[in-house]
Order: C-alpha cells, then structure tokens, then sequence
C-alpha cells in the first residue's frame, strides 16, 4: 500500500506546529482542518487555542477550565473543540482537499466523534498531515502502524532539515506521483 498520510510526532516543544505551517506556506497550499497554538501569560502556557483554516477558532483547553476532563493542569473543552473543529473535519473528509490535524494527542481523544473522522480522513482520497502524540495509547499506535503512513520525527535539532523532506512527499501526493 502506497504512503498517503504524513504524521509528526515529537516532543512537547519542539516546533511540530510550526513545522506544519512552513510546510503549507513553502507548497502554497490551502487546507482544510485545524492547528493549535499555545495560549501564554508571559513565559507560562496556560492552554491551547484551535483555529480552523476556515477562520473560526476557540479555546481547547486552559488552566481556568474547571471540572473535567482534564489532561495535566488543562481543563480541556470537549464541545467546543466538537463545534469549531470538527465541521471542518467533516466536511473535507470524502473531498481531494488536503487535511490538516494537528494534533492527534490527549486533548482531543475525549471526543469519539474526533476519533472515528480521524479514521475516516486516513481513509479518504485526500492526503492528511498531521500531527500525532509521541506517546502512545491503543489509537495513536494503531494509526502509526498503518501501512499508509510516514512518520516524521521531530527534535529541535533536526526540526528545519527535515520540514524540505515532509514538503516534497506532501507536493508528490498532492499532485498524485505516488
């Protein structure tokens, strides 16, 4: 089974996201899907933002979020995520758009329905990048074993030499040289 899906894993910091966004800015290419960003206080993280290609965006998970669930110190915003996300998700699904999730990680495991349009966007016709945790539960291994995918990872060291590699495979999928 020929590559179809590019997944980045690597640890917390290392620059998973950006290295997204300098893949898409260097091959002009328009998206559909969603990133996070880090939400900050000065030098401290106090959560995380997703933001659409489509221009909507809301809070996934803060420290100000009480109750649960809960990763860590965030409290994460299950419906939230559900509502501005996964529109998107749904509707690129089936299409020869290119996917963008970032990321497949704990936060966003507590929806089931993020879960199954994940499966379905691997599936699917379209190429998907995506980001994936490191560390890893039933799911994310399971997509990491898949016979359809490229793993990349990332280190701080080797963040900017590899982003030309995962440009490239990106560019052949996209134009179907694969």
């Amino acid at each position: 089974m020929p590559v179809k899906n590019i997944l980045i894993t690597g640890r917390p910091g290392v620059g998973k996201t950006t290295a997204i966004k300098k893949v898409l800015s260097a091959l002009d290419i328009r998206p559909r899907g969603f990133y996070t960003e880090e939400i900050r206080d000065g030098r401290e993280r106090r959560g995380f933002t997703v933001k659409t290609f489509g221009g909507r965006d809301c809070v996934l998970a803060h420290t100000d979020i009480q109750g649960v669930p809960r990763v860590g110190r965030y409290g994460v915003d299950v419906t939230s995520f559900e509502n501005t996300a996964l529109p998107e998700l749904e509707e690129a699904v089936g299409r020869r758009e290119i996917i963008v999730i970032d990321e497949i990680g704990k936060m966003e495991m507590f929806s089931n329905r993020f879960k199954n349009l994940v499966l379905q966007a691997l599936d699917g016709p379209a190429p998907v990048l995506a980001v994936i945790s490191e560390s890893g539960n039933g799911f994310t291994d399971g997509i990491k074993k898949r016979k359809d995918v490229k793993l990349f990872t990332l280190s701080r060291q080797a963040r900017d030499a590899l982003i030309p590699d995962i440009a490239t495979l990106l560019d052949a999928l996209t134009r179907g040289n694969l």
